[in-house]
């Protein structure tokens, strides 16, 4: 149920974030802005690419608890649990649940054990990491920008 809401919740952000960024860049261009307007422009985007990059992985976990619940013929065990190679481990899996931090589908198996299946690829969890991360060291730095140029140029 929390994937139905954080799906849309994340393409808003997203749109936002990049709207927002895009329309501090268009109001005095690239050129004629200053440090702390260029930084809150990248903070801005970067957000928008985290938030973009985090809903892309929501998609894909979704897909795989869509798949999960699909019963029927071939649905034992859970399709998004069966990972090549390691089909003796897809024979014990009971349930499943969804991480939102870090983003993953992970398979409960028999005994209190868990794995992740391998829904959500590799590089989302670290490139959202690193784009929040940027985008807060990027707003972080626009608003020491736009102290230290009150202090020195007051009025």
């Amino acid at each position: 149920m929390l994937l139905l809401l954080l799906l849309p919740a994340g393409l808003v952000t997203a749109f936002g974030l990049a709207g927002h960024g895009f329309s501090l860049l268009g109001r005095a261009g690239l050129r004629r802005t200053g440090r702390d307007a260029r930084l809150r422009v990248l903070a801005a985007l970067l957000g928008g690419a985290a938030a973009a990059l985090y809903t892309w992985g929501l998609l894909l976990v979704a897909g795989a608890v869509l798949e999960a619940e699909d019963g029927g013929t071939d649905s034992s065990p859970l399709r998004p649990c069966r990972i090549p190679g390691q089909e003796e481990r897809a024979q014990h899996v009971v349930d499943y649940s969804v991480s939102y931090v870090p983003l993953r589908f992970v398979c409960e198996t028999t005994g209190g054990g868990s794995y992740a299946a391998e829904s959500v690829p590799g590089y989302v969890n670290p490139a959202v990491l690193g784009f929040a991360l940027a985008a807060v060291v990027s707003a972080g730095a626009a608003t020491l920008e736009s102290e230290r140029r009150a202090r020195t140029h007051p009025g």
